[in-house]
């Protein structure tokens, strides 16, 4: 028989850019990828916030570096990635985490604007970061891209249907990415998180997100953003080399729960 191959559980050394990564799960990844020895590239809306997360990672033995970037910035997305490559020389790992709130009735003034900036932020910045990421993640040897998504992907919500686009979008471009960077040996995936408690979700109060839990997800709590950066870690292992094309709800159970 075949020896079994002996296949890497570690990122250390390699390069990873998260969007996003000043709060939630986005800077809970950014810690548990410097945490696995990767060098992080933190990109978010606000400079100091964007510091405060480097310091962070550094003060716990991490390596990282910052960049202030609003992500439907098309030209600044191109400068960012190209600092990032000659920063740390190359690129591995891209996470396209960056997400905001959009709930907007359909029905109600000022829709198109929301419409508008919920796809920029969650869809259109996403196959920017890709485009202008693709020729390092084809140089690595071990590419790998992950866009961030939800369950709102798989269903909706009313009065939410930019942020519900948005979602489906992710998943769909995700599946194409698949297809078409797989002969490049790059991989795309998807993450989609259920209810999280994040800087989205804070303004719901916590009775209710119980009384929701409770109702909805089987584990019967909300999760934390930890939980979900450790299942973006397990997709861009080098072991995890034929995972493609999947989306991978994290949600405590909430989607195949009948009732």
């Amino acid at each position: 028989m075949e020896p079994v191959k002996k296949l890497s559980r570690s990122i250390r050394g390699k390069v990873a850019l998260v969007t996003g990564a000043a709060s939630g799960m986005g800077r809970a990844t950014a810690h548990v990828f410097a945490d696995e020895g990767a060098k992080v590239a933190v990109i978010d809306l606000k400079q100091d916030r964007v510091d405060a997360v480097v310091k962070e990672i550094e003060a716990a033995g991490g390596e990282a570096a910052g960049w202030a970037l609003d992500v439907t910035d098309g030209e600044g997305i191109v400068r960012v990635v190209k600092e990032i490559g000659e920063r740390f020389g190359g690129l591995d790992i891209l996470v396209n985490n960056a997400g905001l709130a959009t709930f907007h009735g359909i029905g109600e003034p000022g829709y198109e604007e929301t419409w508008a900036r919920a796809l920029d932020v969650m869809l259109t910045a996403h196959m920017r970061f890709v485009r202008a990421a693709l020729p390092m993640l084809k140089k690595s040897s071990e590419g790998r891209i992950v866009n961030v998504a939800s369950t709102e992907g798989f269903g909706a919500t009313p009065g939410n249907s930019p942020y519900v686009a948005a979602k489906h979008g992710v998943i769909g471009l995700t599946r194409a990415l698949a297809v078409e960077l797989g002969r490049e040996g790059v991989t795309a995936n998807c993450i989609c998180p259920g209810p999280i408690r994040t800087g989205i979700t804070q303004g719901i109060p916590d009775e209710q997100k119980e009384i929701f839990a409770k109702r909805r997800v089987p584990l019967r709590r909300y999760g934390f953003p930890e939980e979900v950066a450790h299942v973006t870690l397990s997709v861009v292992l080098p072991a995890s080399s034929y995972l493609n094309g999947v989306t991978i709800p994290v949600d405590g159970g909430m989607l195949v729960k009948n009732a």
